[in-house]
């Protein structure tokens, strides 16, 4: 396993703290018009919250590498079945949060794999907005739900 040296968090000029000493990226996985959605555990930082999959990104990483690694230990998918066809970075100067959009194949069966989740689902975009969002996903979804109308419309 290689060296994990992002584990942290960093005070932001935006006055918010981060998790993820070199920025933190997730995996947004896209299936038709539904996206995986993560709910969060409660004992998570921003628990009982929906997101994305993803976390600290180590200094050894790619934005790409880093959030399909943390999609890898939180939903045991096989990063084979997907294809990355996008990124929306999040950057606030001394941090920043990428989203990497990925198609999943149909084979693609995520799973929860460890603690931090209570449960994964395919969700559709158009239901999103209803559902109690992570706060930093919930600032990113305008845009990316627009980023994906655009490109992914079907």
């Amino acid at each position: 396993m290689a060296h994990r040296d992002g584990d942290g968090w960093v005070q932001c000029r935006c006055g918010n703290k981060h998790w993820g000493l070199f920025g933190a990226a997730g995996l947004l996985l896209i299936r038709k018009k539904a996206l995986l959605l993560q709910h969060r555990s409660e004992w998570v930082h921003n628990g009982d919250t929906w997101g994305i999959p993803g976390g600290a990104r180590d200094s050894h990483e790619s934005v790409q590498e880093a959030a399909i690694r943390e999609a890898i230990e939180e939903t045991g998918i096989e990063p084979t079945l997907l294809t990355i066809v996008n990124t929306h970075t999040d950057d606030h100067g001394d941090w920043r949060y990428d989203t990497v959009f990925a198609l999943a194949a149909a084979e693609l069966f995520p799973h929860e794999m460890n603690a931090e989740s209570q449960e994964l689902r395919w969700v559709n975009w158009d239901e999103i907005d209803a559902m109690p969002l992570h706060p930093s996903f919930a600032k990113s979804w305008p845009i990316v739900h627009a980023l994906l109308a655009r490109d992914f419309s079907l």
